[in-house]
C-alpha cells in the first residue's frame, strides 16, 4: 500500500528530523534524503500521485558559495508544492531566477 508522501531533501541542516518530526506530529507520511538525488529518482518517487510535496532544507551555505549544492531540477518540474527552508530558500528563489541579497 503506497502513502501519500512530503520528500524532505536535507541540504545538511541541523534541524532536518525536527523538521521530519514536526510533519509526521501531523500524521503525514515522510522521508528524509540528500540534497544530490538524481532527477530520475524523483520522478520515480512521484509515479503513481502519491508525492504531495518537497521540502528543501537548509544548511550554513550561502548561494554565493562556489561549492554549494543546488536542487535536482525535477523539484520544480513535479508540479508538486515546494517549501525553502534557510538555504532551501536561497537555492529556490536563485534556481527559479530570483535575486538572494545579504540583510543589512
Amino acid at each position: 500500500m503506497a502513502h501519500d508522501k512530503i520528500l524532505i531533501l536535507d541540504f545538511g541542516s541541523q534541524v532536518t528530523q525536527l523538521i521530519a518530526r514536526r510533519v509526521r506530529e501531523a500524521h503525514v507520511y515522510c522521508e528524509v534524503h540528500p540534497c544530490d538525488v538524481s532527477d530520475e529518482w524523483l520522478w520515480a518517487q512521484a509515479e503513481g500521485g502519491h508525492l504531495k510535496g518537497v521540502i528543501l532544507s537548509g544548511s550554513h551555505a550561502s548561494v554565493y558559495e562556489e561549492s554549494t549544492d543546488r536542487a535536482p531540477q525535477a523539484v520544480f518540474d513535479l508540479g508538486v508544492p515546494v517549501l525553502g527552508i534557510c538555504y532551501g530558500m536561497q537555492t529556490m528563489a536563485q534556481q527559479l531566477g530570483g535575486v538572494v541579497e545579504g540583510g543589512h
